[in-house]
């Protein structure tokens, strides 16, 4: 046998043998990779985390074997969200996620391609980040949870617990996102005989200045906005107002939990988890523009009647037969 039929049998057998490299067997199938932003510090985000994984499973998805997750974090400043967001961009994944307006806004302002699923943004049209909750158009889709009606309920449900308040105050962080939120609230305060005055704390650091100022304008029921420095704060704003002695109404009953006096608003968890819903659609070929916008079904009314107690109120009986749940 000749040298150069030699190298020929050689040749075919390695080929045979060892195949083509482009085969599947030598290239791995590529996992979709979802990045995650959220304004808190990561400590208050585990339960969160722990419900959207439970999702995914549900839907055929474990995080490090078919999927993988880049978590972040803005530990509620906004200069940090704006940086992980550039991270998060900067990674190229299939999908990002984002809690609430900051990460939204964050992420959108440096990408237009990027599928973004957000979470839980009050007045997603009126921001900008989508054409309309029908048909959001761009990248972006997801859940919002304002609908207008809530904020005159909350309002609402206060009075019917202090009746001779007179002097509402708003804690909010003044975002754009809020503004829709609050001009429903001072509407639905004038229908009920309240005047309402707004209060913002941006930061952590205003929180207690702004209970503080609540007293010198001498407030006797306060609503409270979600937003990352108030919900990382929870149990502080919880305790600031019964140090206050302010009867206050929460959106999410995480308030209450953390021994606030009442909320009425959608579950968060809840929103969570519609989220993973919106990543399978967009992983198997949905275009968000093309996914509508949810909005809550659901509310729930959760009432801490230790938080009344220490307050020295009582919840009346027609607060108490709507509540989904009582604290005792």
């Amino acid at each position: 046998m000749t040298r150069r039929v030699v190298g020929i049998v050689i040749a075919l057998t390695v080929g045979f043998f060892s195949g083509p490299l482009t085969s599947d067997a030598q290239q791995p199938k590529k996992i979709p990779r979802v990045g995650v932003l959220a304004g808190p510090p990561a400590s208050v985000g585990q339960p969160y985390v722990e419900a959207g994984r439970a999702a995914l499973r549900d839907l055929g998805y474990v995080e490090g074997q078919n999927i993988a997750i880049d978590y972040r974090w803005g530990e509620a400043k906004a200069e940090v969200v704006r940086a992980q967001a550039t991270e998060l961009v900067n990674l190229k994944p299939d999908i990002i996620v984002t809690v609430a307006e900051g990460p939204t806004r964050a992420v959108k302002r440096l990408t237009s391609t990027i599928p973004i699923v957000m979470v839980a943004v009050d007045d997603p049209v009126g921001l900008g980040f989508v054409e309309s909750l029908a048909r959001p158009g761009g990248n972006v889709t997801g859940t919002a949870s304002f609908l207008p009606e809530l904020s005159a309920k909350r309002l609402q449900l206060l009075k019917e617990v202090v009746p001779r308040a007179s002097r509402a105050v708003f804690l909010w962080n003044g975002n754009p996102g809020g503004v829709l939120g609050f001009k429903e609230t001072e509407a639905a305060a004038r229908t009920l005989g309240l005047t309402l005055q707004s209060f913002e704390a941006k930061a952590a650091a205003d929180v207690a200045p702004a209970f503080s100022a609540m007293k010198a304008h001498r407030a006797d029921a306060l609503i409270v906005l979600t937003d990352p420095s108030t919900f990382s704060q929870r149990a502080r704003v919880a305790d600031l107002a019964a140090q206050h002695r302010l009867p206050a109404v929460y959106e999410l009953r995480e308030f209450v939990d953390a021994g606030g006096l009442m909320s009425y608003g959608a579950s968060l968890i809840g929103m969570v988890r519609r989220t993973a819903v919106f990543v399978d659609k967009i992983l198997k070929g949905a275009k968000p523009g093309d996914l509508p916008v949810e909005q809550p079904a659901t509310f729930e009314l959760v009432v801490n009647l230790k938080a009344a107690k220490a307050l020295g109120l009582t919840i009346p009986q027609s607060v108490l037969i709507r509540a989904d749940e009582v604290i005792q």
